[in-house]
């Protein structure tokens, strides 16, 4: 088997903060492999370049590590809500071992996905949970479990909101990935956020070679409860965001 070349990564990873070991520059690779393979059956990702999949999924990824790490201590719960094909989440717990990681897809295709490549490289101390967020948000096991609360490229702020504050443990922080000018996104999410028992507390511009256009981590604290009534039903968030 051809060896594949992770300088990219390892590169990229070194500018954020996070050193990246053989092992895990190695987990990496095998990532990428079976990301290929199963996308040829598997909807999974339009970008399958090797380079590319390290700076627009790997690093991308990535680019939370040094919020994570400012924010929370070495031993937290994470849940990826609307994970996909595992970003940002796997990247993640490979790049910080010690995190318990939650997986949360709605498409089954995908969870099996998850779940092969976590056996494969042999990850530790992460589920996969192959449901809805409107559904399990509602569960006593998931709600206001969550240390950190990460998604990306899911939804807009107001939706998001709703999907995902359920998850999130008062005192604890969600994490938004969003590019693009998201000025008048956030403008309209502030009401939802509030709702939800939310507060925006920061927006961070992110900076990676290779990636042209503008990405921001929208940080939400949770500063208390959210009401039990939220998430609605299935769909209901998409079709009438709050305002």
């Amino acid at each position: 088997m051809t060896e594949i070349s992770m300088s990219n990564l390892a590169e990229g990873a070194e500018k954020l903060g996070a050193t990246l070991d053989s092992y895990q520059l190695n987990l990496f690779e095998i990532y990428y492999r079976d990301l290929v393979d199963w996308n040829n059956r598997v909807n999974l990702t339009a970008i399958t370049d090797v380079g590319d999949v390290q700076i627009k999924h790997f690093l991308d990824s990535l680019t939370l590590l040094p919020l994570i790490k400012r924010i929370s201590s070495e031993s937290f719960r994470i849940i990826d809500v609307g994970t996909g094909a595992g970003f940002p989440g796997i990247p993640l717990k490979i790049a910080i071992p010690d995190i318990k990681m939650t997986l949360l897809e709605a498409t089954t295709k995908k969870a099996r996905f998850l779940e092969h490549i976590i056996t494969e490289i042999q990850l530790s101390d992460i589920e996969v949970i192959n449901e809805r967020a409107e559904e399990a948000g509602k569960k006593s096991d998931y709600r206001e479990s969550f240390d950190i609360v990460v998604s990306r490229a899911v939804a807009d702020l107001a939706i998001l909101a709703e999907l995902t504050l359920p998850f999130c443990a008062v005192g604890g922080f969600l994490i938004a990935q969003k590019k693009g000018d998201i000025t008048l996104e956030l403008e309209k999410s502030l009401k939802a956020i509030e709702m939800l028992g939310g507060r925006l507390s920061s927006v961070e511009k992110i900076r990676l070679a290779g990636l042209d256009d503008e990405r921001y981590l929208v940080v939400i604290d949770k500063i208390k409860a959210t009401p039990l009534k939220y998430p609605r039903r299935p769909g209901m968030p998409e079709k009438r965001f709050l305002r």
